[in-house]
């Protein structure tokens, strides 16, 4: 029988190690490579096939949307379920309009993540109730749109850390970025998002439950 081979990326070892004993209890899934960073789950990507990559967004190096939109374009059929910290709220949309096939926060129950591996390497989508009704939302023209949903997904990573209270020269070093583009993009929230501090980012964030429940 063809086990479905799982390329894992998470940095944090206690996390795989915690999904390589989930996914070893099933009799098709293997776990046949690790990554720490975004680098390299690009490096193992262009080296072997895999049927499927269990991805975090959220790891040094290159990681998060940018990632999965390069996964995509060098490997077009390759299967990517984002398994994630973040609330659907946050990432969810974008991850799948990046390329991703299904979308996973690591509140999940393990039954719920071995469910979406197989559907995901099988060639389906794995969507919550939640994720389904956010992609319907997004699809409905919106004479108002929020304001985050203008920002671009480069923006909205910073934004996303800026109201994490990462100050920019740690967002710079987290995203391989010179302090001044981080300023920058900065910049450029305030401006798309019509506030002067990231006080007004931070209270935006907690009214439209835009903050996350672990530090980066």
């Amino acid at each position: 029988m063809h086990k479905i081979s799982v390329l894992l990326a998470d940095d944090h070892a206690i996390i795989r190690d915690g999904l390589k004993q989930l996914l070893a209890d099933t009799d098709d899934i293997s776990v046949e490579g690790e990554a720490a960073n975004g680098n390299e789950v690009l490096a193992l990507v262009r080296e072997c096939d895999w049927d499927l990559v269990l991805l975090d967004i959220s790891m040094p190096g290159r990681s998060g949307l940018d990632l999965i939109k390069v996964l995509k374009e060098e490997r077009p059929d390759l299967r990517i379920l984002v398994l994630s910290m973040h609330h659907e709220e946050q990432y969810a949309v974008r991850a799948l309009h990046a390329g991703a096939s299904g979308y996973l926060t690591k509140e999940s129950d393990s039954e719920v993540v071995i469910g979406a591996v197989r559907r995901v390497a099988g060639g389906g989508v794995y969507m919550s109730d939640k994720v389904a009704e956010l992609m319907v939302r997004d699809r409905q023209p919106a004479t108002e749109p929020l304001p985050h949903t203008r920002l671009s997904d480069r923006e909205y990573q910073v934004f996303d850390m800026l109201v994490s209270g990462l100050g920019l020269t740690e967002i710079g070093e987290r995203l391989s970025l010179s302090v001044k583009t981080i300023s920058t993009h900065k910049t450029h929230i305030f401006e798309k998002m019509n506030v002067s501090n990231t006080a007004a980012l931070i209270h935006y964030a907690i009214a439209h439950h835009l903050t996350k429940t672990e530090e980066y």
